[in-house]
C-alpha cells in the first residue's frame, strides 16, 4: 500500500462507498452523539475522520461557538475535509497512532478506525491525554465479524469475509477490535457509562442492505488489487448481493458502541 493508503484504499470509490454507509448508518450516529451528550459550543475530536461525513454532521452540532478538530491520514481524504470549508472545523493531516498535540476537548468521535490502526491501545491513549477530566469518548467499532453472514450461508459470501478479515489482519489490524476496548479504556483512565450492540437482519428491500452490497462492489475489486483473489473472482464477488437469492436475509456485522468518560 502507498503511504498514507489504508487497507480498504482512499480513491473516490471509496469515497462514494463511504458516503453510502453514512447515509445508512446516520441515524444511529446521531443517535448516540445524543446520548453521549454532545452539543453547541463544545470542542470535538473527529479521530480518524475519513472524507468527512461525520465530520459535517459534528459541525452542524458544535455549531459556530463550538469546534470540531479532524484528525485523518489519507491526504486525498484530507482534501475531501478542506473542500467542505466548515467554518467550525480545523482539519489536520495527522496519524492517530502519534499523540493528537490537543489538550482539554470535551469529546471524541472513532469509529472503524482501531480496526486499523497497529497500536490500537496507544490510540486509546492518545484519545484520554487529549481530553478534558469528564471528557465523553464515543466509539462505534466491530465486536465479531464473523456475524456477517448470509442467511443461508453463501460460499462465495463466506469466502470474501474471510479474506477481508485476513486483509485486515495481514495489514496488523484486528478486526473484532472491541472486545479488547474496555481494557485499554480502564488502563487509560476512563470509565464506561453506556454500551449497545448494533446489529440487524436485513433484507434486499431494507435500506441497510446498500451498505454490505456496495462494500462487497469495492472490496473484491481491493481484494484483488492487494493479491487475495484472482481476476475471474471479481465480478461475482462484486456481484453476489445485488440480485440475491429469493427470500434471503442477512445479519449484519456485530458492532459495540462504547460511550466512555474520563476520570
Amino acid at each position: 500500500m502507498n503511504d498514507g493508503d489504508y487497507v480498504l484504499g482512499t480513491r473516490d470509490d471509496e469515497v462514494g462507498r463511504l458516503g453510502l454507509q453514512h447515509r445508512v448508518w446516520r441515524g444511529r450516529v446521531l443517535e448516540a452523539f445524543r446520548r453521549a451528550g454532545i452539543r453547541s459550543g463544545q470542542s470535538i475530536i473527529d479521530v480518524g475522520a475519513g472524507p468527512g461525513f461525520v465530520t459535517a454532521d459534528l459541525a452542524s452540532l458544535v455549531g459556530p461557538a463550538g469546534k470540531v478538530i479532524a484528525l485523518e491520514r489519507s491526504a486525498h481524504f484530507v482534501d475531501k475535509l478542506r473542500s467542505l470549508e466548515l467554518a467550525n472545523v480545523e482539519v489536520r493531516e495527522h496519524d492517530v497512532s502519534q499523540p493528537f498535540a490537543i489538550t482539554a476537548a470535551d469529546a471524541s468521535w472513532c469509529r472503524w478506525l482501531l480496526s486499523f490502526v497497529p497500536d490500537p491501545a496507544a490510540t486509546v491513549d492518545h484519545i484520554a491525554a487529549a481530553l478534558k477530566p469528564d471528557g465523553i469518548a464515543l466509539f462505534h467499532e466491530y465486536a465479531a465479524y464473523e456475524t456477517w453472514r448470509m442467511m443461508p450461508p453463501h460460499p462465495l459470501h463466506e469466502r470474501f469475509r474471510s479474506l477481508v478479515m485476513k486483509s485486515w489482519s495481514d495489514a496488523g489490524g484486528e478486526p473484532d477490535v472491541a472486545l479488547w476496548l474496555p481494557q485499554w479504556l480502564a488502563e487509560a483512565g476512563f470509565e464506561i457509562v453506556d454500551t449497545r450492540l448494533l446489529a440487524d437482519i436485513i433484507t434486499p428491500a431494507d435500506k441497510t442492505w446498500q451498505w454490505p452490497r456496495s462494500f462487497m462492489e469495492t472490496g473484491a475489486r481491493r481484494l484483488h488489487e492487494l493479491g487475495y483473489i484472482e481476476a475471474d473472482e471479481v465480478e461475482p464477488m462484486a456481484r453476489l448481493l445485488d440480485d440475491p437469492p429469493e427470500g434471503g436475509h442477512m445479519l449484519t456485522p456485530l458492532v459495540a458502541e462504547i460511550i466512555a468518560r474520563k476520570l
